[in-house]
């Protein structure tokens, strides 16, 4: 199998399921984004399920979703699509994920998703795709708010004043690490001060 990689010292391998998951994100011609999330799952030796038979290297899941949001990461329209699952009623609940219409992406998305689309009021697989999608997103849209914090920092010397957004959220941008130091050294904080 190309491009595997295994722990050393290990026993061999054979190989039993690849799931696939690409996200892509589009800037479109009215000002607002498109994401669009595919998940694919195929099996590598016959599968049997109660409602087909699978081969070797068949498609067990193909679940597309569209999401357009601005760049504020509201969520305007979003359309889920079942090409293939495991039952003839996989893609009877892709209409429910409208429900997530007028939702931001960020702090509290995933709950909010869970209980608009969470258990039986949605798909496993769908609601799966929309973590990374929700991370391509803001990886689509940082560029934009890097510029629009430069011009505020340039025009607002007030606003140079209050903590970059990006400060801890994550361990290479904790306030006490080498980046925030290097980058931002008036938000750096030592460990002892983070306690």
């Amino acid at each position: 199998m190309k491009n595997s990689m295994t722990a050393s010292n290990q026993p061999a391998r054979s190989l039993l399921h690849t799931r696939q998951v690409t996200c892509t994100a589009y800037q479109r011609s009215d000002g607002m984004v498109d994401i669009e999330g595919r998940m694919q799952d195929t099996k590598a030796g016959d599968m049997r399920t109660p409602f087909k038979q699978l081969h070797a290297g068949d498609t067990l899941h193909l679940m597309r979703m569209i999401m357009t949001i601005d760049h504020k990461m509201t969520i305007h329209h979003i359309e889920a699509h079942t090409d293939a699952g495991p039952t003839p009623f996989c893609a009877d609940i892709n209409a429910a994920y409208s429900a997530l219409e007028g939702l931001k992406i960020g702090p509290g998305f995933k709950q909010q998703v869970k209980s608009r689309v969470g258990g039986r009021m949605g798909c496993t697989h769908l609601s799966d795709l929309l973590g990374p999608m929700a991370t391509t997103a803001m990886q689509a849209l940082m560029p934009l708010w890097m510029e629009e914090e430069m011009q505020r920092v340039v025009s607002d010397p007030a606003y140079r004043m209050a903590k970059p957004w990006i400060i801890d959220t994550c361990h290479a941008y904790r306030s006490d690490g080498e980046a925030v130091r290097s980058v931002m050294p008036d938000f750096y904080r030592s460990a002892d001060e983070c306690k």
